[in-house]
């Protein structure tokens, strides 16, 4: 009754996530004294599905058909079904993304298995199989008992830190029976963000408000988060006057984010904005306002013109960083 998790890939290359994904299956994984499964599906090289191992994992199945290098629910789920029917898994465990979402519930709904979504924590096995999560945008947390035979869990992303260890896992080239069904939908063209970090993986995050006063003044922020190697990000009402690009916009109807730090810049602080960020491990935020709503969720708060504080912020990380090369 091993503990399968699902690790996604891009081009081949896994992320942290999946790490992350990895190295929880295997902390739950000596908690019930069993082993850890990898699934991995469409054209992944070798030696990176044997670097799993040093996560966690001890065996990796590749289902190693093209059709799947590109997210489709149906056919995901068929073949992690599978394999998890083969390595006789109890537990599955995604990732609490776009992917994992799509694929999560359908996966529990074929195999009448319990799941809990958006997990920050190991389960709990003295008192079951009890999984903490946060509900309420972040406000509270809840505790989800999964009692069915076999139970999934998506896990919220970056909800503990990374160690990579020693090991390789042994990779196993794993057949499933597809029909045309499975690819009734099919994806014609991707078109994905180059050159910057992606939000969803950034652990650093420079966002930017209606405070920047406009587009023309963004180049400070830009400089901010070159500096300090953050993602760029903004709050709505930025997108929709097209300042940025929509796919920065972060908050309950945009992104949701969990950086280890997040800078928050001219945002007020919306209960909108505050729903997509309030998981960032630490927040600081620059705003004039001193009754800003944001302070109150803020770890740090500087009261200020941010085109005056934001250059100074910038050069001093500079100077910093010049010092401690």
């Amino acid at each position: 009754m091993s503990v399968l998790v699902f690790t996604e890939h891009t081009q081949g290359v896994f992320k942290k996530k999946c790490f992350e994904e990895v190295q929880y299956a295997a902390a739950l994984a000596k908690q019930m004294n069993t082993t850890v499964t990898a699934v991995v599906l469409g054209n992944a090289n070798a030696d990176a599905m044997s670097q799993l191992g040093a996560y966690g994992a001890q065996k990796v199945l590749h289902v190693a058909d093209a059709r799947l290098d590109n997210l489709n629910s149906r056919a995901y789920t068929k073949a992690i079904t599978a394999a998890a029917e083969k390595d006789s898994a109890s537990v599955i465990i995604l990732s609490h993304d776009v992917t994992g979402k799509a694929v999560g519930p359908r996966i529990a709904a074929r195999m009448k298995a319990g799941m809990a979504a958006g997990a920050i924590a190991l389960p709990d096995l003295s008192k079951g199989f009890v999984v903490k999560k946060a509900v309420f945008a972040g406000k509270a947390y809840a505790f989800v008992n999964i009692t069915s035979e076999q139970k999934i869990v998506l896990l919220m992303q970056n909800s503990s830190p990374v160690i990579k260890g020693e090991g390789t896992a042994v990779v196993e080239t794993f057949s499933v029976a597809f029909d045309d069904k499975d690819f009734g939908v099919q994806v014609k063209e991707v078109n994905k963000v180059t050159g910057v970090v992606p939000l969803g993986e950034a652990e650093l995050v420079v966002s930017g408000g209606r405070g920047m006063k406009g587009p023309e003044n963004w180049h400070i922020l830009e400089d901010l988060a070159n500096t300090m190697g953050a993602a760029l990000a903004c709050s709505r009402p930025v997108a929709d006057s097209h300042w940025r690009p929509h796919h920065e916009h972060v908050g309950q109807t945009g992104g949701t984010i969990r950086p280890n730090l997040y800078v928050a810049v001219g945002i007020s602080g919306a209960i909108q904005h505050l729903a997509g960020v309030n998981s960032s491990k630490t927040i600081v935020v620059i705003n004039k306002d001193n009754e800003a709503p944001f302070f109150k969720a803020a770890d740090y708060g500087v009261v200020g013109d941010a085109l005056e504080i934001v250059p100074q912020l910038t050069a001093a990380m500079k100077k910093f960083k010049e010092a401690h090369h």
